[in-house]
């Protein structure tokens, strides 16, 4: 299983503070908004993975996260010359996945619950063998996203609407997809819509259609956040800052992830705290050395 990051757009809704930079690169509280999806990845197991960006924005992302030897995985990078919807993205990795399977996460997406590792670990594997897996939530103001229905007697879902006037429930489709080797062909295949892009929930549609598609339901216990909108990043800030501050622990710290998972030694931990300086950060990487001795 890859992993493709989806890190592109203008960020128009959140001028001017995205006029010279990417949303992805401000800041989520105490550390860059990539690295959440990043870490979404990291703990599904996913250790080789592609960002897309735009021309402008790829170089700073590449300055930022370099190989990914810093975090014990490889980091490829590739360019979306124009935004021409979300499935564009298998398009553009089709020769990094390599005919594989591919786990998508947009980079403005953020998760958090205590076993979000788990179903990322769970999703692969089922994409990994044929299918594909979404993440569903439930939100206030549906009519924003894409709204997956369910049969009331099997919970399967039924259907899947982009954007729909009269939602069918409140359920809406995340920005964490999972799919087979299938899903480039797929892709190629699709036509544009009347936005002129292709439709991520084409491709969700092509799965449920041959039988294919498992909706993972997130309930109470976990947090999905998008950060499109000034009021919304805030938010995110502000939810990341009150956990941090209450449990002493890092939400979407990847050195932290790659140390717990073996990618990482201590003296790596160690060197990467140096090189943070005298900055909270560097001394939450040296506790969690201090605390695995």
């Amino acid at each position: 299983m890859k992993g493709i990051i989806l890190a592109g757009g203008s960020g128009t809704r959140l001028y001017p503070a995205t006029l010279s930079i990417s949303k992805q690169l401000l800041p989520v509280f105490d550390k860059p908004m990539i690295y959440y999806p990043l870490s979404v990845l990291m703990l599904a197991g996913i250790r080789d993975i592609l960002i897309i960006s735009s021309p402008r924005d790829l170089p700073m992302f590449q300055a930022l996260l370099g190989t990914g030897v810093a975090f014990g995985i490889n980091l490829s990078y590739a360019v979306q010359p124009e935004p021409e919807g979300l499935a564009q993205a298998f398009l553009i990795g089709e020769e990094f996945l390599a005919g594989g399977p591919a786990a998508l996460i947009l980079g403005d997406n953020i998760f958090h619950g205590d076993a979000m590792g788990a179903k990322g670990h769970m999703a692969a594997t089922a994409a990994a063998a044929g299918g594909a897996t979404v993440f569903a939530y439930q939100v206030e103001d549906p009519e924003r996203y894409g709204v997956v229905s369910f049969d009331p007697e099997t919970g399967r879902a039924t259907n899947i609407v982009e954007k729909p006037a009269n939602p069918a429930s409140r359920w809406a489709v995340t920005g964490l997809y999972f799919f087979d080797r299938d899903v480039a062909a797929i892709a190629r295949a699709l036509k544009p819509s009347q936005r002129g892009e292709l439709e991520i929930t084409d491709v969700i549609r092509a799965y449920l259609d041959r039988g294919d598609l498992t909706v993972n339901r997130l309930g109470r216990g976990y947090a999905w956040l998008d950060t499109g909108t000034h009021d919304s990043l805030h938010e995110a800030g502000a939810f990341v800052r009150t956990i941090e501050h209450r449990q002493g622990i890092k939400i979407a710290c990847p050195e932290e992830i790659a140390f717990d998972l073996g990618y990482l030694g201590a003296d790596a931990m160690l060197d990467r705290a140096a090189m943070m300086g005298k900055t909270g950060y560097a001394d939450y990487l040296r506790r969690c050395v201090q605390d695995a001795a």
